[in-house]
C-alpha cells in the first residue's frame, strides 16, 4: 500500500474542452458572417429596386407627356416596377428567413455546446469522488491490518508501561511510513486513550473518547474483518485538524473472532490530501470553475478554492439521480456525481460537485 496518497491512481486526464470551445465559436462566427452578408446582399437588391421603381416612375411621367403615343410604354413601366416590387419583397423574406434560420443553428450549437460542458464537469466530479474513494479504501484496509499488530494486541490485553511503550513505538514507525495520518490512537474498551504514535506532539493519552460517535460505532463492530468510517471533522485533540477518523476493533490473539479487547482508531489527514484531489481536477480556465467534494449532508468537505470548508452547504438539486448537471437561476452551471465506491469500501454517500460560473 502506497503511504501518500492512497492507491497509485493516475491523475484526472481529461483534457479542457478547448475543441468544442473552438468549433461552437468557429461555427458562431460564420452563421454571423452569413447574417451579415445577407443583410449586406438584401440591401443591395433594396437599392437596385429603389433604382428600378424610381426608374418606372419616370418613365410613366414621360409616357404621359407623351399621350397616346407613350401608353404602350407606360404598360412597360408598370411592369418593371412590379418586378421591381416583388423582388424587393423576395429581398426582404430571404433576409428574414436566412436570418431565422442561423438564429436557430447558433442557439442549437449553443445548447450542444452547454451539454458537451455539463456532461464534461458530470466526469469530472465523477473523476474527484473516485479518487478519495480508492484513497480511503485504502485507510479501512489500513486499520484493519494494524488493529492485528501483536504490539497494539498485547497492549489492549494488558496496557502495562512497557507494553504501552512498545506499543506507542510501533505506531510511530508506523506514522514514519504512512504520511497520510496525524496519529494513531489506541483506546481501551472504556474509550480511554492508553497509546499513541506520536506522544511527543499530541499528549492524549489519559483523554476518553468515549462519546464520540466513531468510538461508539467501533465498539459494536461484530469482527475485526468490520470498520467504521467516521465523517470528516475538526478534532481538538489533534490541533483542531481536519481529519476523517478510521477505526476497527482490536481483538484478542488478533483474531477476526475474538473477543474485542479495544478499539484502533486512525486519524486521515484530511485537509492536505483533499485538497491535492480537488485541485488536480483539470477544468479549463475558462470554466470559471469550483471543484468540490460534499458529503451526504451536502457540506463542503473540501473546496479547490479552499473556502467554506465544514462550514458551508451546497443546495444540490438532484432530483432523484446519482450524476447529473443543471443551471441555477443565476445561470450558474452544477454538474454532480455520487459515490461509486470502490471495493468493499462503499463510500459515505458523498458528491464530487463542481460550480462554473455563468
Amino acid at each position: 500500500m502506497s503511504a501518500a496518497l492512497g492507491l497509485k491512481t493516475k491523475p484526472v486526464t481529461t483534457e479542457p474542452a478547448d475543441d468544442d470551445s473552438d468549433v461552437s465559436a468557429l461555427i458562431n462566427r460564420l452563421t454571423a458572417e452569413v447574417n451579415q452578408i445577407a443583410v449586406d446582399k438584401t440591401k443591395s437588391i433594396q437599392q437596385i429596386t429603389n433604382q428600378m421603381k424610381m426608374l418606372a416612375l419616370n418613365a410613366l411621367i414621360e409616357s404621359s407627356r407623351a399621350g397616346a403615343q407613350g401608353a404602350g410604354f407606360a404598360v412597360v413601366a408598370q411592369e418593371v416596377r412590379g418586378v421591381g416590387q416583388q423582388v424587393e419583397t423576395i429581398a426582404r423574406e430571404l433576409e428574414t428567413q436566412l436570418t431565422k434560420r442561423t438564429g436557430d443553428l447558433v442557439a442549437s450549437i449553443e445548447r450542444m455546446s452547454q451539454r458537451s460542458r455539463g456532461e464534461r464537469m458530470m466526469d469530472l466530479s465523477l473523476n474527484a469522488v473516485e479518487l478519495i474513494d480508492r484513497n480511503l479504501y485504502e485507510r479501512t484496509c489500513d486499520v484493519r491490518w494494524w488493529a492485528t499488530d501483536s504490539a497494539v494486541v498485547d497492549c489492549a490485553a494488558s496496557p502495562v508501561p512497557a507494553a504501552v511503550s512498545y506499543a506507542s513505538q510501533r505506531l510511530g514507525v508506523i506514522l514514519g511510513a504512512y504520511t497520510v495520518y496525524l496519529d494513531l490512537w489506541l483506546c481501551d474498551l472504556d474509550g480511554n486513550v492508553i497509546a499513541n504514535g506520536r506522544a511527543d506532539r499530541f499528549r492524549v493519552v489519559g483523554q476518553n473518547v468515549a462519546q464520540t460517535k466513531w468510538f461508539r460505532e467501533a465498539k459494536s463492530l461484530r469482527s475485526g474483518d468490520d470498520y467504521v468510517a467516521g465523517d470528516v471533522e475538526n478534532q481538538p485533540l489533534l490541533g483542531n485538524a481536519q481529519v476523517a477518523t478510521y477505526c476497527a476493533s482490536v481483538r484478542a490473539g488478533g483474531e477476526a473472532h475474538g473477543a474485542p479487547i479495544g478499539v484502533l482508531a486512525i486519524h486521515f489527514d484530511w485537509e492536505p490530501q483533499a485538497r491535492a484531489i480537488v485541485q488536480g481536477v483539470r477544468v479549463g480556465d475558462n470554466d470559471k470553475a469550483r471543484v468540490l467534494l460534499v458529503d451526504s449532508n451536502f457540506r463542503v468537505i473540501a473546496a479547490s478554492d479552499g473556502q467554506g470548508i465544514l462550514s458551508e452547504r451546497i443546495a444540490l438539486s438532484l432530483n432523484g439521480q446519482r450524476s447529473g448537471f443543471y443551471h441555477d437561476r443565476s445561470g450558474t452551471m452544477i454538474a454532480f456525481h455520487a459515490t461509486p465506491g470502490y471495493e468493499t469500501y462503499r463510500g459515505l454517500g458523498w458528491y464530487g460537485v463542481i460550480v462554473c460560473g455563468a
